[in-house]
């Protein structure tokens, strides 16, 4: 089996197939001179343990003004799959202490004027949900200050303010978090990890064998495998077209950058406790929703304040300039082509980040903390995220702002394209993806027992099930050191 990319997603997959089957030989190829170094990195992204309890772009308002909670509640549920998977690494000691990848943060979200009635009608429709038992509203800004000191300091009297808050939410390393899998892996018989080197093409040997091309400081190699999974974050994209599986026809991408303001002042980050989200900007892809994050990265805590968007056309922070063009094929050109016509906001969302002056990025910090202080922030670039582009028969191409699995018939060759939320919910992306590629193996009771042992909820909807939902959110967050489980409203 080859890995290509040794990011959160090749080493949740990598984990969860040697649990399965330990007999498994793996190896897992890693351009860049260490592990989750791009994507994964902790400054790469927010670290939010995305639970759609803050998010408000995963409960969109309808036509008719109703909220729509069906999203938030795939989110949640499949966040605590990835909980379930790292208390039981963890319980067996197969990653390091639970303090070091995952904290308990509050998850806050934050609106002004016209957004505060689409905020009430958010947290009604959440609120009886098992999974959301335990949020808060209020609209009291004396409250709100209590909850987020730093927001509410300095704002206007008279502003019509309110927020949400959920004690369950998390802060994620997932750079610490994907070290710690390719460590616990490296040490088992039959894997290795190889850095320093980069996979350049990747093409059918037989019906039954893929053969790469890699390059590294000490030459050139080839390797086979029966199984292979592109998990390089943007460097999917170009390899998944190498392959030349039927399946990845169409598919583009469409380049996002980003950047952060970060705050290392001991007194402005002890006075904040909380990720604060707020509504996306018209035009604005999901990844741009503006937040003032508590971070914990390395046992240090600072604060995080973006993301700012910009257009780039590299598909990785150590990729080329080049990345985008030659990414351009006879198959993708007319889905590309129209999303490009029918995203003119998005177009225009993105000039406007470009060319934004240091006052305009602070102006933006001010809205969410207004007596910030600009001598207390930094500008430090963010990861590469690479919106997926494909085919669509009525349009010619559409715009995806979330992860996919593409998969050749026969499940021998594997890409993850995409961005946000795919780290949070790489578990659940990763049973999915065994399901498509080794159904025979995943019926057995083998399989079945063990994946039953690694998720106790495993089979089962926590939707549905409020008192499997409390048992397995009690015993997850006990193993993981994280704030109580509220109680499950039925």
């Amino acid at each position: 089996m080859i890995f290509v990319g040794a990011g959160i997603m090749s080493a949740t997959l990598a984990t969860l197939l040697k649990e399965l089957q330990p007999d498994l030989t793996m190896e897992i190829i890693e351009a860049l001179d260490d592990s989750a170094t791009e994507s994964s990195n902790a400054w790469n992204n927010a670290g939010t343990g995305h639970a759609a309890l803050c998010e408000l772009n995963y409960t969109p308002e309808k036509p008719d003004g109703s909220v729509d909670i069906s999203k938030a509640i795939q989110i949640n549920e499949m966040f605590e799959v990835s909980k379930q998977f790292w208390a039981f690494l963890s319980a067996r000691h197969r990653l390091p202490a639970a303090q070091t990848f995952i904290t308990t943060v509050p998850h806050m979200s934050f609106v002004r004027g016209a957004d505060v009635e689409f905020l009430r009608k958010r947290f009604a429709g959440l609120s009886g949900h098992p999974l959301f038992a335990g949020m808060e509203y209020s609209e009291d800004p004396s409250k709100i200050a209590a909850w987020t000191p730093l927001v509410m300091s300095g704002r206007a009297p008279d502003e019509p303010v309110a927020a949400t808050r959920s004690e369950a939410g998390t802060d994620v390393n997932f750079g610490a978090l994907t070290k710690g899998l390719l460590n616990s892996l490296s040490k088992q018989p039959g894997v290795s990890v190889r850095l320093g080197e980069r996979v350049t093409d990747v093409r059918r040997r037989h019906s039954t064998a893929w053969k790469l091309k890699v390059e590294g400081k000490k030459g050139r190699r080839k390797v086979s495998g029966r199984f292979v999974f592109l998990g390089a974050g943007g460097g999917a994209l170009p390899l998944l077209q190498k392959s030349g599986i039927p399946e990845g026809r169409g598919f583009g991408g469409f380049p996002v950058s980003g950047q952060w303001l970060r705050c290392d002042r001991p007194e402005v980050v002890e006075a904040h406790y909380a990720k604060v989200y707020g509504k996306a900007s018209v035009g604005a892809p999901p990844m741009s929703v503006p937040h003032l994050d508590t971070r914990w990265v390395d046992g240090k805590k600072a604060l995080l304040f973006g993301p700012y968007a910009g257009f780039t056309t590299k598909f990785l922070k150590s990729g080329s300039l080049l990345d985008l063009p030659l990414s351009i094929k006879a198959g993708n050109l007319r889905p590309m082509l129209s999303v490009a016509r029918d995203n003119m906001d998005l177009t225009k969302y993105l000039i406007g980040q470009v060319i934004q002056s240091s006052e305009q990025r602070f102006a933006a910090l001010k809205e969410y903390f207004p007596e910030a202080d600009p001598a207390d922030w930094r500008l430090e670039s963010a990861g590469k995220r690479v919106q997926i582009i494909k085919q669509d028969a009525k349009r010619g191409g559409s715009l995806q702002f979330g992860t996919e699995v593409v998969a050749s018939s026969d499940g021998s060759m594997t890409a993850l394209l995409g961005a946000s939320p795919g780290a949070s919910t790489a578990v659940s992306i990763m049973l999915g993806l065994l399901k498509r590629c080794f159904p025979e193996q995943m019926k057995t009771s083998a399989w079945q027992e063990k994946l039953t042992a690694m998720i106790p909820s495993y089979g089962h909807s926590l939707a549905d099930n409020p008192e499997l939902l409390a048992r397995v959110r009690g015993e997850t967050n006990g193993i993981l050191s994280l704030a109580p489980a509220p109680a499950a409203v039925c």
